[in-house]
């Protein structure tokens, strides 16, 4: 392929349409890879949060004690929102209900969900745009390219002596939008399967934390001295 017909200066002399086409494939790419990067790194932090927490948790350190330590730290993630909620919801109710009663649990439990319901939430965050992109780009390129094998024809129906030399970059051109809109898509599709598995992944881990610290929170029948 020579210079003069080369895949930049094929995109340069692409109808407008194609160009736009092109265009919004390019920005959608690099926000799609924007975001791949950005979840990338929060589900993995979220991951590492998780098992530190996890560990500390087991260690066999006092439940208040990590309760009062959380409680200096500004910014609770993951497992450390959720046992700080659901504690501070246990400790409130058995102040008002002077023993551990089941209203109390419950109380707990429903702070917890409300914490693990917002962690999730961030974790998703924007992984609707990837499953967006995936399903749409190839369309979006599709679209460019029929238009651009359209108007390739059209000329050619102008021309009384015509040859493939004379269709072939139009067609180029034309084929190119599809090309970028697959170079959109899978990255995307890979990464929206990727991040929502790990997202599965710290739902579950999530629940179980939740159901297993309740079960810890019943077993304790009296008020613990703090």
């Amino acid at each position: 392929m020579s210079f003069d017909h080369s895949i930049w200066k094929l995109i340069l002399e692409a109808s407008v349409v194609v160009q736009v086409v092109m265009g919004l494939l390019l920005l959608v790419s690099l926000i799609s890879w924007t975001v791949i990067i950005i979840k990338w790194s929060q589900i993995g932090a979220a991951r590492r949060n998780q098992d530190r927490f996890e560990k500390r948790f087991w260690s066999g350190v006092s439940v208040d004690k990590l309760y009062d330590d959380l409680s200096k730290k500004v910014n609770k993630r993951g497992l450390e929102s959720m046992f700080f909620s659901g504690y501070h919801e246990f400790l409130r109710s058995r102040q008002v209900e002077g023993s551990i009663q089941v209203p109390a649990i419950v109380g707990a439990q429903r702070a917890m969900r409300v914490a693990e319901s917002r962690e999730l939430e961030k974790l998703e965050g924007k992984l609707s745009f990837l499953a967006t992109v995936g399903s749409t780009s190839p369309y979006i390129g599709l679209f460019g390219t029929v238009w651009g094998i359209m108007n390739s024809f059209l000329s050619l129906g102008q021309m009384q002596q015509a040859s493939l030399a004379v269709v072939a970059p139009g067609i180029a051109e034309a084929l190119i939008a599809t090309a970028m809109g697959l170079f959109a898509a899978i990255p995307a599709v890979i990464a929206y399967n990727k991040f929502s598995d790990g997202v599965d992944r710290v739902a579950n881990n999530y629940e179980n934390f939740r159901e297993e610290f309740t079960t810890l929170l019943e077993r304790n029948s009296k008020p613990v001295g703090r």
